[in-house]
């Protein structure tokens, strides 16, 4: 799983990671309801509650492709800790990669974006709400300024080590 602050490069990095894999990939973002997306568009931060569904959502496909045994890369925030118990209480093996990059780095990734609907407003509620991977997750966290392939082999290699 790829994880961190909106403009970190998470769907960029999960999907290139998943080809290199040859594992399936989902967008996290493509869990949200239309209510959470509307929410969010308006740029009003989701809460807890909000979240909770989409996280339980994203758990079950993970938990599905534990259980095929295929494995898979999903691209989600998880920027707090009981988002990612909530995770990996569906998907006990799931392997938390964050990605990590400064404010002006992540504004100017947000604001050259099109079609999405993450407003650049609501960075710094994310970065209020992120909680770094403690020490007994099964995880690790990178830095998102290289380039995305750069980023990816980085990410491979601490793979087969976890």
């Amino acid at each position: 799983m790829v994880t961190g602050v909106a403009g970190i490069g998470k769907s960029t990095v999960a999907r290139l990671l998943a080809e290199r894999l040859s594992v399936p990939f989902a967008e996290g973002d493509d869990f949200h309801s239309p209510a959470d997306i509307a929410k969010m568009s308006a740029g009003t931060p989701l809460d807890d509650a909000d979240r909770q569904p989409w996280l339980e959502s994203i758990g079950r496909w993970l938990h599905e492709r534990d259980a095929a045994g295929t494995g898979a890369v999903v691209a989600c925030s998880a920027l707090k800790r009981r988002y990612r118990d909530t995770l990996r209480a569906a998907c006990p093996h799931a392997f938390f990669l964050h990605l990590t990059a400064g404010r002006e780095l992540l504004a100017d990734r947000i604001g050259r974006r099109t079609g999405h609907f993450m407003p650049t407003s609501l960075l710094d509620s994310q970065l209020a709400t992120l909680e770094p991977l403690e020490p007994d997750e099964r995880g690790a966290e990178l830095d998102a300024t290289p380039a995305a392939d750069t980023i990816v082999d980085m990410a491979a290699d601490l793979l087969p080590r976890q």
